[in-house]
């Protein structure tokens, strides 16, 4: 259950990040999990924080949306060589 759970928070963060650094229209659902998901262990990384607790908190989601935005940032700058 914890996976679907995964999936769903990391479509979401990566859908609400993408919308933020305007690439949702290069990206699908597919896309919109995996940057949710890898901007999670970014932002863990950043903030220090430990994923292997597993607390579910809003500091947590807001640590993965500033990671997933930061990943997106990342992926511009090297993509296109500029941030949007």
């Amino acid at each position: 259950m914890n996976f679907i759970i995964w999936l769903i928070l990391g479509g979401v963060i990566g859908w609400l990040a993408s919308m933020v650094m305007r690439t949702d229209a290069q990206q699908g659902v597919f896309l919109n999990i995996i940057v949710g998901i890898v901007g999670a262990f970014l932002g863990g990384f950043i903030f220090n924080h430990d994923m292997n607790n597993g607390d579910f908190s809003l500091i947590a989601l807001v640590e993965a949306f500033i990671g997933a935005v930061i990943l997106l940032a990342i992926v511009n700058l090297v993509r296109r060589g500029r941030v949007r």
